[in-house]
């Protein structure tokens, strides 16, 4: 006989954080006020948040007290050492430069590496990311297979990129104009689907076979 689990979550709710309920009307006037600008509209006026993925999830119990046992120095904090030791481990980095927000990562990296002209595929580009590229007068361009656009796909990995036409695009274009190429994952401007390993290993061979650097 298989084993019976009753219908419980693992884990208890310690904190309970009340969310606002907007009628209609309400609603109609704040999206006016913001101008249909969902960036606009104030926090306390949405129920289900369907825009970010910052600050909606509750943390574990271990996660609460690392925050009341983290090191707050500026320099030398045994956090930052934390930090670098798993991103290391992780990525075989040899330097660790963090920064406080991806947005502003990349805002760096296009400044150091894309000039007017560049293209930048991505398998679908961020916003942020989008913005980055184009301030800099370069092209951002969405690889993506066509299975990201269907919604009735049953494919698991639906962020994936797709190979061959980032070869074909590097062929048309040639690598000295794709200073970078880039994998978001999730795919968020794709509905935050999944990029499997095996895609990620793909586009790391072709862009290790061009010469071009590949930047998650």
């Amino acid at each position: 006989m298989p084993e019976i689990k009753p219908p419980l979550e693992p884990f208890r709710i310690k904190v309970v954080e009340p969310i606002p309920f907007t009628g209609r009307k309400e609603r109609e006037a704040v999206l006016r006020q913001s101008g249909y600008n969902v960036f606009k509209i104030p926090a306390d006026k949405i129920t289900v948040d369907l825009l970010t993925d910052s600050g909606t999830s509750a943390m574990s119990d271990s996660q609460w007290a690392g925050i009341m046992m983290g090191d707050e120095s500026y320099a030398g904090a045994r956090n930052f050492f934390h930090l670098e030791e798993s991103v290391k481990d992780i990525f075989g980095f040899t330097h660790v430069i963090p920064t406080h927000q991806g947005r502003a990562a990349e805002r760096i990296l296009f400044e150091g590496l894309v000039r007017k002209g560049d293209f930048v595929p991505n398998n679908i580009h961020f916003d942020t990311t989008r913005a980055n590229v184009e301030i800099r007068g370069a092209h951002a361009v969405d690889l993506a297979g066509k299975w990201a656009f269907d919604p009735d796909s049953p494919i698991p990995f639906k962020g994936d990129m797709d190979v061959e036409r980032l070869k074909k695009f590097i062929e048309a274009k040639g690598a000295h104009r794709i200073p970078l190429v880039m994998l978001t994952v999730t795919n968020n401007s794709g509905g935050g689907q999944p990029v499997s390993m095996k895609n990620i290993k793909a586009v790391s061979q072709v862009c290790r076979r061009s010469g071009i650097p590949f930047f998650f």
